[in-house]
């Protein structure tokens, strides 16, 4: 289970979310994507949807030095083919526009993966800038790309098995 742990770079607390953070990760997720290149302004819905469906299986925020939620990140359950053990989907991930290219985001995905290597997690995919998510550890696979997803675009970070022999499945809420 992750702490709260101060980053000492800038204050900064990374903490599980809390049922009391929904509606200030709804705001923050509505707010960092407005302006965003490769948007469909949904994906605080998408986050909402994840979290009533019980599939949110690690939702992060940050917590700037006053106490407001700087960023968040959302990890959800993804299926490999047969035999692949438990991968997650890393995404959205959001960071208040004025708090942007600070490290907060980057701070997020490293506690993240490192709260699913704890788990024992197989591994992690995400769809995004291939050059912002490689310096994390993610990988092209273009053959574990889902269906109607640009593979170009799609990475994945084995934790602790190999990577997935055929496509991976994001849950259902995604609608790939």
């Amino acid at each position: 289970m992750i702490e709260p742990a101060v980053v000492t770079a800038e204050p900064l607390v990374i903490r599980p979310e809390t049922a009391a953070d929904a509606p200030a990760i709804a705001a923050l997720t509505r707010t960092a994507f407005a302006t965003a290149p490769h948007t469909d302004g949904n994906e605080h819905r998408l986050v909402g949807r994840l979290r009533d469906a019980g599939a949110l299986a690690l939702s992060l925020v940050a917590e700037g030095e006053d106490g407001e939620l700087v960023g968040h990140a959302a990890f959800s359950p993804a299926t490999a083919p047969a035999g692949g053990g438990d991968w997650y989907a890393l995404g959205p991930i959001s960071v208040r526009p004025d708090r942007q290219r600070q490290g907060v985001g980057g701070r997020l995905i490293r506690a993240g993966l490192e709260e699913l290597t704890a788990r024992g997690a197989a591994g992690c995919t995400v769809l995004g800038d291939p050059s912002y998510y490689e310096r994390f550890g993610f990988e092209p696979a273009p053959a574990a790309a889902p269906p109607g997803v640009p593979a170009e675009y799609f990475r994945i970070k084995p934790l602790t098995a190999a990577a997935p022999a055929g496509p991976v499945r994001f849950h259902p809420i995604f609608g790939v």
